[in-house]
């Protein structure tokens, strides 16, 4: 059961009651997708790239709010995305529309995506000239794919509510789907969780965090 809840910037989130736990941070849904995955993520990404190109993983879809703001960005800036998402446990349709996160984007971007949301979990789908989305419907460690990703959105439950998706296994295999310089963003930074990414390859760096939190993490695979 879901519950949908109001977070401290107006946006909403949904409360998992099975996990025990938000969506989103409960300081500010929309605040904590634009900080840790838009700009440290995304944006942070395309500005050290040459082409205007560039293919996302996000572990934990959820409620598509870091999808649909990172398809707005591209769409504004003319830069192609190919989007890959994961998600075990995929929200309706019915409960998405709930969510009052078409105010967030144009009408156009946001019925691309509630348009195509469903069939997306089924096969890729091109949501415009520029962007193509694909959720899979699985979990992370029987999630498998044929090419490598430019920046990894980890946005799994937290360690406390969901010790499983924080192990070291489950984080190496996350990374293992990164290029060489792939951009690895989360609203965490545990100890170890940078261990974890650092024993994989990358450097580590720590930034401001969202509202509500001190730090956050981002890390660039070196090797």
């Amino acid at each position: 059961m879901n519950i949908l809840t109001q977070t401290a910037d107006g946006s909403n989130t949904l409360f998992n009651e099975t996990i025990g736990e938000h969506y989103h941070s409960a300081h500010g849904a929309l605040q904590e997708s634009k900080h840790v995955f838009l700009d440290a993520g995304l944006k942070h990404t395309i500005s050290q790239k040459e082409e205007k190109e560039i293919s996302v993983l996000e572990v934990g879809f959820g409620t598509g709010l870091n999808f649909i703001l990172s398809f707005a960005h591209c769409e504004e800036n003319n830069i192609k995305l190919n989007y890959t998402g994961i998600e075990a446990f995929p929200l309706s349709k019915e409960v998405i529309e709930k969510t009052g996160y078409e105010q967030y984007v144009t009408q156009e971007v946001w019925q691309k995506f509630i348009t195509h949301y469903e069939a997306s979990l089924i096969q890729k789908q091109p949501l415009s000239s520029l962007c193509g989305l694909e959720i899979a419907h699985t979990k992370l460690t029987d999630f498998k794919a044929p090419k490598q990703f430019d920046v990894l959105y980890y946005d799994a439950f937290s360690v406390q509510h969901q010790p499983e998706m924080w192990t070291n296994e489950m984080i190496a295999h996350a990374c293992s789907f990164l290029n060489v310089g792939g951009v690895f963003v989360s609203y965490a930074i545990t100890g170890n969780l940078k261990r974890a990414v650092k024993s994989c390859g990358f450097t580590i760096e720590k930034l401001p965090g969202a509202p509500g939190k001190r730090e956050m993490l981002r890390a660039v695979k070196v090797e």
